[in-house]
């Protein structure tokens, strides 16, 4: 059984120690992952396991399966749990479609996109709304001013739409700046950081997770598993993909991430340390994860029950500190991935 923990030291709300992340569940064929997405039927029961081993903490985005995502997510949830049973993620500033206006983090695609989110979810508000990138880090939209930003999510807030703010991915120079920025103008902080960290890409350890500690700010890494790679989906290289997500067109992204020159001996060495346990690779990535005290729950994606009870009960793993040593002994520093704009 899971534990539920704080999300960090500056909210008051609890989450569950693993977060479910839902960028699979949805319409198959609709979006960019949409070779590998599972309808409404299948991923109901991943959600009722996730609940009776109690994982009540659920992280989408409008822009996962442009909105189809939040359709199933929230259905689902509606009908299952009650609605302070469960806390509900979402994000925003990725564009959902060609218009002028439709992506980026103003203050009309704020206010829009986050309407949108409640209506396709069907709840009248979310737990925790995270900014998909900073306001200058998305993708083909123009710099939004920070201050118009961070005064649009303050009055979303304010509205009763949103509980709390997280952010995701972006220099921790800027994080900090966003929170002062905030702090200053009495606006609402972020609680949050969902960055990009697992054993094959630790740039976050230099400053973006000191700074989270230091701070109170609670950690909620994505792809722990390295979409895979550390659950020994790609069998030592990118043309080996054994799944239906690792052999479609998801590697093309998997491939712009990982660029590290040990990143399939690191990935071998996890798996020498699962034999090791008698257990799966996936549970010794996570098992890793979670047994860094800075980390409050990383975020977890499956396309079975079995998948999802097998990182639950990595959680209970304890590993030795050669365990750790050697799988991470292996490192070596590769580019900010930040600083080339595919993170």
């Amino acid at each position: 059984m899971l534990n539920a923990v704080p999300l960090g030291k500056k909210c008051g709300m609890k989450i569950s120690e693993l977060c479910l992340g839902t960028m699979n569940f949805g319409e198959p064929g609709r979006g960019h992952q949409g070779d590998w997405t599972l309808p409404e039927d299948e991923a109901r029961p991943i959600f009722k396991k996730a609940f009776e081993h109690g994982l009540f903490f659920f992280d989408c985005a409008n822009v996962y399966g442009l909105g189809s995502c939040e359709r199933v997510v929230g259905k689902i949830l509606g009908s299952l749990f009650q609605r302070d049973e469960y806390v509900l993620a979402t994000k925003v500033a990725i564009p959902m479609g060609r218009g002028a206006n439709q992506g980026g983090l103003s203050r009309k695609h704020i206010f829009e996109s986050v309407d949108a989110s409640l209506e396709r979810l069907g709840h009248d508000y979310v737990d925790h709304l995270v900014i998909h990138r900073h306001p200058h880090g998305v993708r083909g939209q123009n710099p939004v001013p920070i201050e118009e930003t961070l005064e649009a999510l303050h009055d979303v807030v304010k509205a009763g739409k949103v509980l709390y703010l997280g952010a995701s991915s972006m220099f921790a120079w800027q994080f900090a700046e966003l929170q002062w920025t905030a702090k200053a103008n009495g606006w609402t902080e972020f609680v949050s950081m969902q960055n990009h960290y697992n054993l094959i890409y630790r740039e976050e350890e230099r400053e973006m997770n000191p700074y989270c500690v230091s701070t109170g700010i609670a950690l909620t890494p994505w792809s722990p598993l390295a979409r895979g790679i550390l659950a020994g989906s790609y069998k030592g290289g990118f043309s080996s993909g054994s799944t239906a997500r690792s052999s479609g067109h998801d590697r093309v992204r998997t491939e712009s991430l990982y660029r590290g020159e040990a990143d399939f001996e690191i990935a071998e060495r996890v798996s020498e340390v699962a034999d090791r346990h008698g257990r799966k690779p996936a549970q010794i990535a996570i098992a890793w994860m979670v047994g860094k005290p800075e980390i409050t729950a990383p975020i977890v994606g499956v396309s079975r029950v079995s998948q999802l009870e097998e990182l639950i009960q990595a959680t209970e793993i304890e590993l030795s500190s050669e365990d750790v040593s050697y799988m991470e002994e292996l490192y070596k520093p590769v580019e900010n991935l930040l600083s080339i704009g595919t993170s």
